[in-house]
């Protein structure tokens, strides 16, 4: 392996990590049991504390919250519910303050019906936002246009007495499919990303942008391969080869890119996913025209953590140039978000939960990419059980019992061993259980043993090491529960180990040269111990040498 005389110098995003805040459930400042921005800016100490580099903040625009933000009813303000634009300045004056740099989510495959578009668009087939959405006549027999499946159940398409055709939404009904072939749609997102670009943010976690685009001819889409997985929505019956990934998106893609780069530094993130989402990742950040980086679902539904999900994950990204000579982007990596629900209670077995939340931390902190932090991941939360009757969310209400609802995941923050967890003083939105109570940051905070602080050492070891932060990936071993593999850059090499699994494992004399630099749960001479990860430091040997 060759590295350079001298590193290159690298954007602020590169191998940054994120912490990702879902507001409605990070801090409740006015008492009404919801998150707000006021919380996010009166706890940014802490979130500065981790050693993260920039938040991601989940929508926090005006909405109905059908689908809880997603939903957008206006672009360009705050929903009540979480305050106000001078709270979002802010939360910006906030996080600038502490070095952190802040990213918003932006919503370009959808709106609220209740948006001022939408009620213009639907109002007749005349006007100026006639071709805003994705309107289509019936067919002769007065059924959808094309066979297309919701994500929420039931057909992609609803019937709108006002215009006389039906309207198509990948989401709820009430999210209305954006044209986003439209040229004049185009330009008003943009303007969307130059209003929060004015305002101070840093970057754009693009939400489902794959689904921002359809098949003009409204075809079919095929049924999909039954290859043994389970479906338990009529949205996974099918191969989405024309209700999404259209190959138009990568132009408007490229106009997104042009005007963030007119700002500076400003890092894009698309969240891609769907059955080909690696190569669509892949041409929406090829080359320096167009998103800096794609967000990976590998991890987020996986039904295990194994050795050989990792290699492939990683292998997909090697950095070379693809069939069209433009070289990969940047991937970014998360185990868990708003959407997924958390992984140690995918991954291991509930009496196995501290010490593979403190492996699961390493091994995120090592991978090749940007990695993402979801709050309460790095207190070792678990998922939380929600009665029926207390669900919010509509995609676990529709698909009830069988999904692990997300309303699992989006549970309040608890700041304090206290009934309310020190995220309220009346009602939370959704409730908080005792074991992840028990968690709590209070409790935490001062002991050196526990997970949050582990996190904390992590991610400075991470930011310290160029080889962890930008290094290349490789030498990787993926035997049974072993996962090894070695991060290298100017001058240094880190080769990073663990046990995925709870049995000890015998290591190889090769897997212990180095300067030990991290050891998490490794407490047997010679040995592995069951979830368990050692990172050992040496320097780099360079070919001819």
């Amino acid at each position: 392996m060759v590295e350079s005389a001298s590193p290159p110098v690298q954007p602020w995003w590169r191998g940054a990590a994120i912490y990702q805040i879902y507001p409605r459930s990070f801090l409740d400042t006015n008492g009404d049991g919801v998150g707000d921005l006021a919380g996010i800016a009166r706890r940014m100490d802490y979130v500065a504390s981790l050693g993260v580099d920039a938040i991601w903040i989940s929508p926090f625009f005006t909405s109905p919250m059908r689908d809880f933000g997603y939903d957008v009813a206006d672009f360009c303000d705050v929903d009540p519910v979480f305050g106000t634009l001078a709270d979002f300045d802010r939360v910006v004056e906030a996080a600038h303050a502490h070095g952190l740099r802040v990213l918003i989510d932006q919503v370009y495959a959808h709106t609220s019906s209740d948006h001022p578009w939408f009620a213009e668009s639907r109002a007749g087939k005349e006007g100026a936002k006639v071709d805003w959405y994705v309107w289509a006549d019936a067919k002769e027999d007065g059924t959808p246009p094309s066979n297309w499946q919701s994500v929420f159940g039931g057909p992609a398409w609803t019937w709108d007495a006002r215009r006389r055709q039906y309207y198509m939404h990948t989401f709820l009904k009430e999210q209305p499919q954006l044209n986003v072939h439209n040229p004049e749609v185009q330009d008003a997102l943009l303007g969307v990303a130059r209003f929060w670009l004015e305002r101070g943010v840093d970057g754009f976690r693009l939400d489902a942008l794959n689904h921002a685009m359809h098949d003009p001819q409204l075809r079919d889409n095929p049924p999909a391969p039954r290859d043994g997985r389970a479906f338990n929505r009529p949205f996974d019956f099918q191969t989405k080869l024309y209700s999404q990934s259209q190959p138009g998106m990568v132009g408007f893609i490229e106009r997104i890119r042009s005007l963030c780069d007119r700002y500076g530094a400003i890092f894009t993130m698309a969240e891609v996913g769907g059955d080909d989402s690696v190569a669509e990742m892949k041409a929406y950040t090829a080359g320096d025209r167009r998103l800096n980086s794609a967000y990976g679902f590998n991890f987020l539904y996986a039904p295990a953590l194994t050795p050989a999900l990792v290699a492939e994950a990683m292998g997909e990204w090697g950095g070379f140039p693809g069939a069209d000579g433009l070289a990969q982007g940047w991937p970014s990596w998360a185990f868990e978000n708003h959407d997924a629900p958390r992984a140690v209670s995918r991954w291991c077995a509930p009496e196995d939960v501290g010490r593979f939340a403190r492996m699961k931390l390493a091994l995120l902190a090592s991978l090749r990419g940007n990695i993402i932090l979801y709050q309460g991941e790095e207190l070792g939360l678990e998922q939380d059980v929600i009665p029926y009757e207390l669900l919010q969310d509509p995609e676990a209400i529709a698909n009830w019992p069988l999904t692990l609802s997300r309303d699992g995941a989006r549970t309040p923050m608890p700041w304090q061993e206290a009934p309310l967890g020190g995220f309220t003083t009346v009602a939370p939105w959704l409730p908080l259980a005792p074991a992840n109570l028990a968690r709590a940051i209070e409790r935490q905070q001062g002991d050196e043993t526990s997970i949050l602080n582990l996190a904390r050492r992590l991610l400075a070891i991470r930011k310290a090491r160029r080889a962890l932060r930008h290094g290349s990936f490789g030498n990787c071993r993926a035997e049974g529960a072993l996962l090894a593999f070695d991060r290298a850059a100017q001058g240094e090499l880190v080769r990073c180990i663990y046990n995925l699994g709870p049995e000890p494992l015998a290591l190889e004399e090769v897997e212990q040269q180095g300067e030990p630099l991290l050891s998490v749960n490794a407490d047997l001479p010679g040995m592995l111990a069951g979830y368990s990860a050692v990172w050992l430091a040496s320097p780099l040997v360079e070919q001819g040498q």
